[in-house]
């Protein structure tokens, strides 16, 4: 079932004295440093599991296409991708060892990340939490910000490299370590909704609303240590279709797209 858009759902109305969603400008994006959170279910496509190359394409596209707007990007990647193929085997096994396969599954995906974007010609680090200095560098937030500033795309791998923590509170974390101005949470549906849209053909779509709201409505925007971590540090989160051509853009450049999570 593909995922609905925003001309097919009813949006909510902004409550009366909601700060509205940051305009677009004419002289360029409204962000300039973002911290993208890519699902490792977003790398699937149409597949069951795994990395569907046209897919990751045309994720990489969209990406290099910000990047030439002069945006600087920082990527938090998932892995449930990857670790679902094992999941079944997984089950019954300590919380901590698992976490930890999870972990190496993100840095399997921030591995093909990086060599597509090479392919499109986009120079990129991968970091990780864990040290696996063979094939990744270490996070070091001071190099991090220096690739950053240099015009380099740096994909955070590993998480947090803590169990009992997910890639959600690894995108809240990173993204106030690099100063972004908002994070960007790449999702399959185009925004939150009052109920999942997929089972509920009557939920409606936020164009915004508070880390409040959707913490006591438990939206699933996020869990709730990332919600808590974004609304403390005064970040900006916005949750739209990475599956929709051309949003990541639209985002970037302040236009309505997606939903708008502030204080």
């Amino acid at each position: 079932m593909n995922p609905p858009t925003a001309a097919s759902v009813e949006v909510i109305a902004a409550p009366a004295g909601m700060p509205a969603a940051t305009a677009a400008s004419a002289s360029g994006p409204a962000y300039r440093r973002i911290l993208l959170k890519l699902s490792g279910e977003a790398l699937m496509g149409e597949a069951s599991y795994g990395i569907e190359r046209a897919t990751i394409d045309r994720i990489v596209a969209e990406i290099a296409e910000v990047l030439r707007a002069g945006v600087r990007i920082a990527i938090v990647i998932g892995g449930g991708n990857i670790f679902r193929g094992v999941a079944p085997g997984a089950a019954g096994m300590d919380r901590a060892t698992a976490d930890y396969m999870g972990m190496l599954a993100t840095l399997m995906n921030a591995l093909a990340l990086q060599d597509a974007l090479r392919r499109a010609g986009v120079e990129s680090r991968v970091q990780s939490a864990l040290r696996i200095d063979q094939v990744a560098e270490p996070y070091i937030r001071g190099r991090a910000l220096r690739h950053l500033q240099e015009g380099r795309v740096v994909i955070f791998a590993a998480g947090t490299g803590n169990p009992f923590f997910t890639t959600d509170t690894a995108a809240a974390l990173r993204g106030r370590e690099m100063g972004v101005d908002i994070v960007l949470k790449a999702t399959k549906v185009d925004g939150v909704y009052t109920a999942d849209p997929m089972q509920d053909r009557t939920a409606r779509r936020y164009p915004e609303l508070t880390f409040d709201e959707a913490i006591v409505k438990n939206l699933k925007v996020m869990d709730a240590t990332a919600l808590a971590l974004c609304r403390d540090q005064n970040m900006l989160l916005k949750v739209f279709s990475i599956f929709v051509p051309g949003a990541l853009k639209r985002v970037v450049m302040g236009e309505d797209e997606g939903t708008l999570v502030h204080c």
